[in-house]
């Protein structure tokens, strides 16, 4: 029997509560002024994003929807703004539509019955557990990308965490483990120790509560735990898109509800150039001072964009909207609606340079922002 599996729960969660209390993280905001809500948000953000990219959209979407009544009345333009620039925009759909859940079948009191949190969009069993541990103080294991690190290297589980079995795994230890007192910190030590030492390169080892019992530090074989999905190349994917211009101001379109950048606000999108021209014929759009400009890169999770940005100046816009629903952008003033961080940079292009825009050069490659890792 390895000493990971001589260990008792009692003696793990004593190990890591020790560790919390000397260095864990105590002073976040969403660790302020303690409630459900400010919790739900930090979870929702912080999937898939780090700790120090979450805090800044944190405080000002707080500043913005102090409680859930003022994010379910809020315009979806509204919550998508100031969403702006930090990805994965379904979270920001799902937010606001639980909001408005809970505002309309809760009388706006988050629920604290598990299987209603559950049912609230984009709320899965790990997010549920953080929510009502570290605002209701209940006790409910969680495991996020941190705590399945930790498990998996302490007792070397092998396999990707995306396999229902190794998930299942890595379930049933993280409740076996979880304290029926302090699960608030338990639950924020080992996120913590996930991100700050038990992390996915280079872990401090040396500052590990559990390192004399880890059965991947006894073999060196940290990095190999846990394994990591496996990955083909990238998809490769094209699209061109028209900057129609006039004066200050930029077209733009709301892209669909569902799917990427669903519900933002983009430039016209075709599949190619040749498409993009005829569209400006049907619309008498003269296509002879089209100008094509620099591409520019983007990468999702699961492909990677080239966009082919094309730019037109007209006279006179108001008769140049498309068929649809499409506003005119004011140029260099911040608008409340959301955009994609390709789409800002694009109408950062139309702008008069700036030193920061020479500094980076017209053509750049953007990703979502976040990491796979969260927290850290």
């Amino acid at each position: 029997m390895s000493p990971a599996e001589r260990m008792t729960p009692d003696s793990f969660s004593r190990r890591v509560l020790d560790w919390f209390d000397r260095h864990g993280r105590k002073h976040l905001p969403w660790q302020l002024q303690v409630s459900p809500y400010r919790v739900w948000v930090s979870e929702i953000m912080l999937q898939q994003t780090q700790v120090q990219t979450v805090i800044p959209y944190y405080e000002r979407f707080m500043q913005r929807f102090p409680d859930l009544r003022a994010l379910a009345d809020a315009p979806l333009d509204d919550v998508l703004h100031h969403w702006s620039g930090l990805g994965y925009y379904a979270r920001a759909r799902n937010l606001h539509r639980a909001a408005g859940i809970v505002r309309d079948q809760f009388n706006g009191e988050f629920p604290r019955d598990f299987d209603a949190v559950t049912r609230l969009p984009g709320i899965g069993r790990s997010t549920a557990g953080a929510i009502l541990s570290l605002a209701c103080r209940q006790r409910f294991a969680i495991l996020d990308g941190n705590v399945k690190r930790v498990l998996a290297r302490f007792y070397a589980v092998d396999g990707w965490p995306g396999k229902s079995a190794v998930l299942k795994q890595l379930w049933d230890l993280s409740e076996t483990l979880t304290p029926h007192e302090r699960v608030a910190e338990f639950n924020q030590a080992m996120m913590d120790l996930g991100a700050t030492v038990c992390t996915r390169a280079r872990p401090a080892c040396a500052d590990c509560p559990l390192r004399d019992d880890c059965r991947a530090h006894a073999t060196g074989l940290q990095s190999r735990y846990p394994q990591p999905k496996p990955r083909a190349p990238l998809p490769q994917r094209q699209t061109h898109m028209l900057l129609l211009v006039s004066e200050q101001t930029a077209y733009l379109e709301r892209r669909p509800a569902q799917g990427i950048w669903g519900g933002l606000w983009s430039f016209p999108e075709f599949d190619s150039r040749e498409a993009l021209l005829a569209l400006c014929d049907a619309r008498a759009l003269d296509s002879a001072g089209l100008e094509t400009q620099a591409p520019l890169g983007h990468t999702f999770s699961h492909f990677h964009l080239t966009i082919t940005p094309h730019r037109l100046r007209v006279k006179n816009p108001v008769f140049s909207v498309m068929e649809g629903t499409g506003r005119w952008y004011t140029l260099g003033r911040a608008e409340a609606v959301g955009l994609a961080a390709p789409v800002q940079r694009l109408l950062g292009r139309l702008q008069p340079k700036t030193n920061e825009d020479r500094q980076h050069g017209a053509n750049g490659e953007l990703r979502e922002t976040g990491p796979r890792s969260r927290r850290a």
